[in-house]
């Protein structure tokens, strides 16, 4: 069995080669990055093409993709009648002679902002929760976009969307009239994440920028409630690298890996293609197929139950697996899922994995019972899971061939 020092040393021979061999590397991945000295967020690049194999044009593709993502900050996060660009006195430009917020024009600034914040409204109630059972999101990244933490808060996102509530309403004499003074407080959530202040933020915060800037690049399917569990493994891997010179640019780099893994699985998280051949009904179709050749006996249980797999693994498909294990369990996960070549197959395998290991208490188990345990996956080895798919993945090549 390969040690671990040498599976280190297979991974950093075939990353500093000038030419690397993606094959190679696949198969690494496929079983596992290590943790130590982690080379997670470059393998991920490489995986989703981020990246080319030939070493000589990463500076060049970086530059230009790095520089294109601040450009995309510049010209979409912007509030009409801010100051514009360059106005060092931040003079306020005077839009009313054209826009207006009360202005129904569907080409208006105002219009526009309205339904951006509609969208940002859920963004920022979900990244405000991103793995709660550690401290990551909260704390502040020590690359904060300088654009946006010295704007005196007007490119803040979170902004846009805070809620206030009446407090109270007092009434008072002022002269020969009688004044109503209302004071306004901040509606916030207990377990919400705090933003931080003007010159810092958080990692929840750069999270929500970057989902925002793909929503409004994406009006086709924008934002869906999920994106922010799948997008929130990618970030911490990417921001947690060992290297300052990447983990700086952890912003700009996640926002096209997301991009790139969105590409492939954007099907499942829109409705009208749920029927389609990539949508996710087909997938849910294929892990109850998978289940009845390979284990028939707690296929026909489940199925006498009514318990379909709507019930369960419509989350576990559409979402990776990111919500059923803990972070480091999903980053393992994933480096088998991106290293895929049939891209999310083995994911198939794996859920059928899951619901196999639970065989002696499902088949005990009522309805409710059995549906109360595939929701909330019970704590395992994550290796005997992806062993046990692995298992699989080789008895159903051999079925099918």
């Amino acid at each position: 069995m390969t040690s671990y020092k040498q599976r280190c040393k297979e991974f950093e021979d075939i990353l500093l080669a000038e030419d690397i061999d993606l094959e190679k590397l696949r198969i690494l991945c496929f079983n596992g990055v290590p943790d130590e000295h982690t080379h997670r967020p470059l393998c991920w690049r490489l995986l989703f093409n981020y990246l080319p194999p030939s070493r000589c044009s990463w500076s060049q593709i970086l530059q230009r993709k790095r520089e294109l993502y601040r450009q995309f900050i510049d010209e979409m996060i912007v509030n009409p009648g801010d100051a514009e660009p360059g106005n060092e006195n931040r003079e306020r430009v005077d839009v009313t002679f054209s826009d207006h917020p009360l202005n129904c024009n569907p080409d208006s600034l105002w219009q526009t902002f309205f339904k951006d914040n509609e969208v940002l409204l859920q963004i920022d109630k979900d990244v405000r929760r991103l793995y709660p059972e550690i401290s990551f999101f909260q704390q502040p990244t020590e690359f904060p976009c300088q654009a946006i933490v010295h704007s005196e808060g007007t490119k803040r996102l979170h902004k846009r969307v805070q809620h206030s509530v009446l407090k109270s309403a007092n009434v008072v004499r002022k002269g020969l009239g009688i004044t109503r003074q209302i004071a306004l407080t901040v509606r916030k959530v207990q377990e919400d994440y705090a933003p931080l202040a003007e010159g810092a933020e958080a990692h929840w915060e750069v999270v929500e920028r970057i989902l925002f800037l793909y929503a409004k690049l994406n009006p086709g399917q924008g934002y869906v409630q999920g994106m922010n569990e799948i997008i929130g493994p990618i970030y911490h891997a990417f921001a947690s690298d060992p290297s300052s010179t990447w983990r700086e640019y952890a912003e700009a780099d996640c926002f096209f890996v997301f991009t790139n893994l969105m590409s492939e699985i954007r099907d499942f998280f829109i409705k009208t293609l749920d029927e389609a051949e990539s949508g996710i009904n087909r997938l849910m179709n294929r892990l109850s197929e998978q289940l009845r050749n390979n284990d028939h006996v707690i296929y026909t249980h489940l199925k006498q139950q009514q318990l379909y797999p709507q019930y369960y693994s419509f989350r576990w498909l559409t979402l990776l697996l990111s919500q059923e294990f803990p972070l480091p369990d999903v980053l393992r996960i994933w480096d088998s899922l991106f290293s895929d070549t049939g891209r999310f197959s083995f994911l198939i395998h794996i859920c059928c994995a899951m619901i196999m290991l639970l065989r002696d208490q499902l088949l005990s188990n009522d309805f409710s019972s059995n549906v109360k345990l595939l929701q909330n996956f019970p704590p395992v080895d994550i290796q005997i899971v992806l062993n046990k798919a692995v298992d699989l993945a080789g008895k159903n090549a051999r079925i099918n061939r």
